[in-house]
Order: structure tokens, then C-alpha cells, then sequence
């Protein structure tokens, strides 16, 4: 008899200031990698699936990315700048302005 089947594992990659596409707010958003593993005898041995997935802390909108998206947002947040980053600009009141800049 053998015994085959698939485990999870869930990873947080980092943690971003997002401008959320479904609330609008900028919030907290956890950059997250899944990656599915075939097991044989519960031994995992090699992933089959792997996904990256933005969740927003404020409304818990859940947003897929491609491998290139979470590497690109990831290598946005520098050591020491607390993951200040915006997916999406911001609403300009006036053009040429960025209310979230300093």
C-alpha cells in the first residue's frame, strides 16, 4: 500500500502600505506564498503549486500576483522604511501633487 497525497505550507513574505483595490483605504496588506508539496508516507518531496496572494489587514480582500508582482513589491520594501509602498496611485485633488508624499 502506498500513501500519497499533498501539504500546504503558507509563508508571509512581508508586510506593505497597499492602497486597496476593493476598500479604497491604505492599509496594511500581508504579501503571502503558498506552496503545495506532493507527499509520499507524509514525507514532502517536491511543490507542484506555488501562489502569491496580497491580503488586505483592513477588509480582508485577498489579491493574486504573479511570482515577477510579489518579487517586485517585496523588493519595494527597504530595511528601515516599514513598507511604505502603493500599488495603486493614489486620487490626485491637484495634478502633478501626491498627498502621500513628503
Amino acid at each position: 500500500m502506498i500513501i500519497f497525497g499533498s501539504k500546504s505550507y503558507l509563508y508571509q513574505l512581508a508586510m506593505l502600505t497597499l492602497v486597496c483595490g476593493r476598500c479604497g483605504n491604505p492599509a496594511a496588506h500581508t504579501l503571502r506564498k503558498r506552496v503545495a508539496k506532493f507527499t509520499l508516507f507524509f514525507v514532502p518531496l517536491f511543490p507542484f503549486s506555488t501562489k502569491y496572494t496580497t491580503q488586505c489587514t483592513f477588509c480582508g480582500a485577498e489579491q493574486r500576483l504573479s511570482k515577477e508582482q510579489a518579487e517586485q513589491l517585496e523588493a519595494t520594501q527597504a530595511p528601515g522604511d516599514g513598507g511604505q509602498a502603493y500599488a495603486q496611485p493614489p486620487q490626485q485633488d491637484q495634478p502633478g501633487r501626491n498627498p502621500y508624499q513628503r
